[in-house]
């Protein structure tokens, strides 16, 4: 499959910084569905280190469905699920979750961090992951990272492609509260 062109931009990028993270993407090498308000990315591959970096003082969300993670798996790095959209009621549809931020924040205040303490957002392949962090953003959250190129990427880059931890076994207390999200 086919690569897009920020990849290999990004990819360049880390070659020259070395084992340091990038965290600087250029904003213009994101795709235009993939940019949020506070121009905050990472490459999934970049993440673990962002994490220890900072202490693990990071709140790290994976923004898909609960089902979407039992389908296509998930990484035990992540504290907790917390979907942007919900499956409506009649069917495969998409909604959004009005209680996205309000959820964020309660899983931010369970780890003993604040609004201005930073957020990790992934989703399938960055699209969402972006919505997500311009709600959040909104909310009055402060740093809020985007993983661009998502858990499953397009085949080629992604979490799950990259050699990060990652499986099929869900830590249910990392999913939503039972009836709330599906």
């Amino acid at each position: 499959m086919k690569r897009p062109m920020w990849f290999f931009a990004v990819a360049i990028a880390a070659l020259a910084a070395g084992s340091a993270p990038v965290l600087a993407i250029d904003a213009a090498l994101i795709p235009p569905a993939k940019q949020t308000m506070a121009n905050l990315y990472l490459v999934s591959y970049e993440v673990p280190g962002f994490i220890e970096a900072r202490g693990g003082r990071v709140l790290f969300l994976d923004v898909r469905t609960p089902a979407e993670l039992a389908s296509s798996g998930s990484t035990p790095l992540m504290d907790a699920n917390v979907p942007v959209k919900l499956a409506a009621a009649a069917g495969t549809q998409l909604e959004p979750n009005p209680g996205f931020a309000a959820w964020a924040g309660q899983r931010l205040a369970a780890k003993g961090l604040s609004k201005s303490d930073p957020v990790v957002l992934m989703c399938r392949s960055g699209s969402r992951s972006a919505m997500a962090a311009d709600l959040l953003t909104a909310a009055g959250f402060t740093q809020v990272y985007s993983v661009a190129d998502g858990f499953e990427g397009n085949g080629a880059d992604g979490w799950k492609n990259s050699g990060l931890p990652w499986g099929y076994e869900l830590d249910r207390t990392k999913l939503p509260p039972a009836g709330q999200a599906q």
